[in-house]
């Protein structure tokens, strides 16, 4: 199906955003014989990591391929993939209209967005160049990667503890950067060194490599230690700006680390017709939940279908014999 059978010419679901997310509502729609578009610009944000982990029978697959093989199978089920981007999205009647970048036009009864975050990282210099590769952040992502490896974790705020201790789950070799963080705490000093985690005043300036990897990092001092992986957290930010147009727009995470769009359990928004799911509107999702996460919206934007189309067929059905009333 390429189009509502209700409104030829208007799809059911056009989907922003062709990442886990996107296609997993995507392959659950179309199963579900509903008309879907999915709208991506190929920029994944997890593209520089070597693998994806944590999903069941994939574990370590290149995230590309899994996307490759996910688009696949949302166009085995008769949906559209459409490399471009979205720039515009607007009520127009009961649906909507989405605009992209290369001028296409779709008109949708519903909407999933499925745009992710961007990572906003630290300003040191070669921190971008190896984020995803020994520059991490989560560790059910890259953690067993780095095991017993000599890590640090960079300190921009009181989550650096925290994610210290995880670390340490994983490796001996843990020492934690003040950087800018300030002050730990009392309880904070405590927990680390009941650890055995070192900590490291100064901030940190640059980042030193050796045949291609992260080797360690340098000082405001000039003082050099040596690391293997470098642990940073990033502020996430939810890329919502083609939501603009429909008055919704992310707000601050409960934790401070980053803002977010908000959605129910099932991800619908404030706007009746628009869903989110992944990323955009949970910052701390990985893999398998954003994919979860996206058949669940899917799931939800089916079922909002079908009532839509009962009530339009039981008053098409009264209109033509009043009687049944």
């Amino acid at each position: 199906m390429t189009e509502s059978a209700n409104n030829p010419g208007v799809v059911d679901v056009v989907i922003v955003g062709g990442g886990v997310a996107g296609l997993s509502g995507a392959v659950t729609l179309a199963r579900s014989r509903r008309s879907v578009v999915v709208v991506d610009s190929g920029e994944p944000r997890n593209a520089p990591a070597s693998g994806v982990h944590g999903l069941l029978s994939r574990d370590g697959i290149a995230p590309g391929e899994l996307l490759r093989v996910g688009r696949e199978e949302v166009t085995g089920y008769g949906g559209r993939v459409v490399p471009d981007r979205v720039v515009a999205v607007r009520r127009n009647g009961d649906g909507f209209l989405v605009e992209t970048a290369g001028g296409s036009r779709f008109g949708a009864r519903r909407l999933l967005v499925c745009t992710g975050l961007v990572d906003r990282l630290p300003d040191i210099p070669g921190l971008r160049e190896r984020w995803g590769r020994d520059v991490l952040h989560c560790p059910y992502c890259h953690g067993w990667e780095v095991r017993d490896q000599a890590v640090g974790v960079l300190a921009t705020g009181p989550a650096a503890v925290h994610q210290a201790l995880l670390f340490r789950q994983l490796s001996d070799r843990v020492t934690l950067f003040r950087h800018t963080a300030g002050d730990l705490g009392d309880e904070a000093w405590e927990r680390l060194a009941a650890r055995g985690i070192a900590v490291v005043d100064g901030e940190v300036t640059g980042l030193e490599t050796e045949k291609g990897l992260l080797a360690g990092v340098r000082l405001a001092s000039g003082t050099r230690i040596p690391l293997t992986a470098l642990v940073v957290a990033p502020r996430f930010e939810a890329r919502d700006d083609v939501l603009a147009g429909l008055g919704l727009t992310a707000a601050e995470h409960p934790m401070a680390i980053g803002d977010q769009v908000g959605a129910d359990g099932s991800g619908l928004t404030s706007v009746p017709g628009v869903w989110v799911a992944g990323n955009v509107s949970e910052i701390l999702e990985g893999v398998p939940g954003a994919a979860a996460a996206g058949v669940r919206a899917a799931a939800a934007i089916n079922a909002d279908l079908v009532a839509a189309d009962t009530d339009a067929a039981l008053a098409h059905r009264l209109a033509e014999d009043p009687a049944n009333t």
